[in-house]
């Protein structure tokens, strides 16, 4: 804990490092104003990465002059339990700067993998057209939120359905998430948003933290 300096002043502490780490709000305009900051205060040789989960890194990254210096580095909650890290480069990203933050991955006792600046990169990319397809089956009334969730973990061995994942991760982010890419992609069926996932949304029923979503945990 002694080699750790803490500061609530972000152009201070960039001014002394080689590697910056973003993980504020998934907002494209307020890490790109971010960013914009720290690259006026960071050395030039200090590589930034965002941790973004859904954004594409070379959006963010557009707001500096250290393109070949930018890369992704996103983890996963709760980061110290899931091993993973997924290090995505961009066209711009260097070899140099990649293979530094794949060094930093594994460093910090993390699997990575890597992958290109693709949306969703590795596991959103699957992951979310996963729950929203499952919300369209409500949707039509194909089955109910509970046996869709059964079946999914009985018969496909995941430790939680995904209404149950939607409900831990928060239907707002999902909605973020998909939301983002069906205007960046209108043509892809897989990104095309739900009425239902929007309305509940729009009632403050987010999951979890809320008390309420697909399911309900008032007490």
């Amino acid at each position: 804990m002694s080699r750790l300096s803490i500061t609530t002043n972000a152009e201070e502490a960039a001014s002394k490092t080689d590697l910056v780490v973003e993980a504020i709000v998934e907002n494209l305009d307020v890490k790109q104003k971010l960013f914009r900051s720290l690259d006026k205060a960071a050395p030039a040789s200090a590589i930034f990465a965002s941790n973004t989960s859904s954004l594409p890194i070379a959006d963010i990254a557009s707001s500096t002059q250290r393109l070949d210096r930018f890369g992704g580095i996103h983890f996963f909650n709760p980061v110290p339990v899931m091993k993973l890290v997924e290090v995505i480069r961009t066209n711009e990203t260097s070899q140099e700067t990649f293979d530094a933050l794949f060094a930093f991955g594994k460093a910090v006792g993390k699997h990575a993998v890597a992958c290109k600046d693709t949306p969703g990169f590795i596991v959103n990319r699957l992951l979310v057209p996963y729950m929203m397809e499952a919300v369209r089956m409500l949707e039509r009334g194909d089955a109910s939120a509970r046996d869709i969730d059964a079946a999914m973990k009985l018969g496909a061995g995941y430790p939680m359905g995904p209404f149950e994942l939607s409900d831990y991760v928060g239907l707002d982010t999902t909605k973020f998430i998909i939301d983002g890419w069906a205007k960046k992609f209108p043509d892809n069926p897989l990104f095309q948003p739900s009425k239902m996932l929007n309305e509940l949304v729009e009632q403050g029923k987010l999951g979890v933290k809320s008390g309420e979503g697909f399911y309900s945990y008032k007490k």
